[in-house]
């Protein structure tokens, strides 16, 4: 038998049988519930994202200029952070109104290219199931407690969704391939010898 990954549709009838409704058969059922639930889970969705996860994040992404030498993110982007394992305060690059603001200079006209890490908000369905698994389980214990507001039923929800969600984090961390020195805290702790002002070549090649 042909195994499906969760879809949209998926989690919205799960989200509709935890409080007793029945299931619809397409996304535009016109139902109220359904389209609340539908709600709930693009809200959760966008809220599970913003924390940045190793399937919505790219690194050392070039953005480039346009002719105004602004700098604009694509749409589904939820955040940027510039490159450097050292704060800079000769600039200070966020996102404001979909393009780079430099909150020092307050512009959002720069010089060159600016090289960074940056969150992008994506579909449900082209989520890793681990992360629609969570993201269906938590929008659903939301949307109990606005349509119902058990508390029993929410604490048994709750379960599902911390393990879940610590099912993602494994899954993340695995995939990240983290170690204690990806943290600068970590490794200026442990490198008190070192100078505070410039980094080793080593150094350099092991933060790069």
């Amino acid at each position: 038998m042909a195994v499906s990954l969760t879809s949209k549709l998926d989690a919205i009838n799960s989200m509709l049988i935890g409080v007793g409704e029945a299931p619809v058969n397409t996304l535009n059922s016109g139902l109220q519930e359904a389209e609340i639930a539908a709600i709930t889970l693009t809200t959760v969705s966008r809220e599970v994202q913003s924390s940045g996860w190793t399937f919505n994040t790219d690194l050392k992404i070039t953005l480039v200029r346009n002719s105004d030498n602004n700098i604009v993110v694509p749409l589904n982007t939820l955040r940027v952070d510039t490159l450097g394992v050292k704060r800079r305060y000769d600039t200070d690059v966020v996102l404001r109104s979909g393009k780079l603001y430099d909150r020092t200079k307050n512009t959002f006209v720069f010089t060159a290219d600016i090289e960074v890490d940056i969150v992008l908000l994506f579909d449900f369905e082209e989520l890793p199931e681990i992360a629609r698994r969570y993201i269906s389980l938590r929008a659903g214990r939301k949307f109990q407690e606005n349509t119902i507001g058990s508390s029993e039923m929410t604490q048994l929800q709750f379960k599902d969704e911390q393990n879940a969600l610590f099912a993602l984090r494994d899954a993340d961390a695995q995939a990240a391939d983290f170690n204690i020195f990806d943290n600068y805290d970590t490794f200026r702790a442990l490198d008190r010898g070192a100078s505070t002002q410039t980094l080793t070549e080593s150094q350099r090649i092991l933060y790069s």
